[in-house]
């Protein structure tokens, strides 16, 4: 392979005419120069330069090498130039997953402010199951995923989470309900009623069981769905009750009443996982930033539709949440 220095050498003897200017410019000595030259025509194996005068010339093979130096210069200098826009945050490209109960209420503010303050950076973000997020994000397909906590021990090697918010859990009955009254329920008062599954197996299930367990019951699910819309759906036309976390009550069904869980109350982790390597990159930084800043100070956005604040709940030291969701 060609020695790019040698050919950029080449190419300031034959620019300036001679070996003694090329090295005043290059700040080599001439024998240095001459060494560098002489160094290329082994590897090319033709003869570059030849005596003009007091000077030299370039022959064949050396001016076809210094059109490509030239060539070469300038791509170098276009990838110094790409490469500071990339440090500087000015240009680049900024991979994310999510799920869907985030991407309205924490991730679209954050992403207003990246474009406000990196307009230059070309966003892609996608919805993604978490575990399938995590896979992208080692694989080096994403930049950032935002996914719910991974089990105590879990780890990822080259991947660095942090904690966003404590999204809890509500229970969503339907209108006529018994327990509708009700501003905070017993989690154990909804052992012995039909359950409508709202989250696939996995890290947003797990904390339902756990507290179930917790409880003295194992929940029995009449029905199963995949999306808060759907279970709500469900709920409302009678099948049964459901846990649905803060985030996915933005959009509240007009047949249910939501209400708060305790003894004990689930609770989903969310963060932001991020590959260390990627953390250099200042768009990257300003969104965990922005995710972070998002969630400073509440466990999760306000429920405000209306309906009256509960009284002070002595078990929980503070307000309850209303008694109707959205985000």
């Amino acid at each position: 392979m060609l020695d790019v220095r040698r050919m950029q050498v080449l190419r300031a003897v034959i620019t300036s005419g001679s070996v003694t200017a090329a090295a005043a410019h290059l700040g080599y000595t001439p024998s240095a120069i001459s060494q560098q030259v002489s160094a290329l025509e082994k590897e090319t194996g033709v003869a570059l330069l030849e005596r003009a005068g007091r000077g030299v010339k370039p022959t064949a093979a050396g001016l076809l090498l210094t059109r490509y130096a030239a060539v070469i210069s300038e791509r170098l200098a276009e990838a110094e130039t790409a490469l500071a826009d990339l440090r500087a945050g000015r240009a680049g490209r900024l991979a994310l997953r999510y799920f869907a109960s985030v991407g309205p209420t924490l991730l679209a503010p954050a992403l207003a402010r990246v474009r406000r303050e990196h307009p230059g950076v070309a966003i892609d973000p996608k919805l993604a199951d978490p575990d399938d997020a995590l896979t992208e994000l080692e694989r080096g397909d994403a930049d950032l995923a935002v996914v719910v906590g991974r089990p105590a021990g879990a780890r990822h090697p080259g991947i660095r989470t942090v904690r966003l918010l404590d999204d809890a859990y509500h229970a969503v009955l339907p209108a006529g309900h018994p327990l509708a009254s009700r501003q905070v329920v017993d989690l154990a008062e909804l052992a012995g009623e039909p359950w409508v599954g709202s989250e696939p197996p996995g890290p947003c299930l797990a904390p339902i069981v756990d507290a179930c367990a917790a409880a003295g019951f194992s929940p029995d699910f009449a029905a199963k769905s995949q999306d808060y819309a759907t279970a709500q759906g469900f709920v409302a036309a009678g099948l049964g009750v459901s846990l649905i976390p803060r985030l996915g009550l933005s959009a509240r069904h007009p047949g249910v009443v939501v209400r708060r869980v305790r003894h004990p109350e689930p609770v989903r982790t969310i963060r932001a996982a991020v590959r260390e390597g990627a953390l250099e990159q200042p768009a990257l930084r300003t969104l965990l930033d922005a995710l972070k800043d998002s969630t400073e100070g509440e466990g999760a956005p306000s429920l405000t539709h209306g309906e009256p604040e509960p009284a002070l709940d002595p078990d929980r030291g503070g307000a309850g949440g209303p008694s109707s969701a959205g985000v």
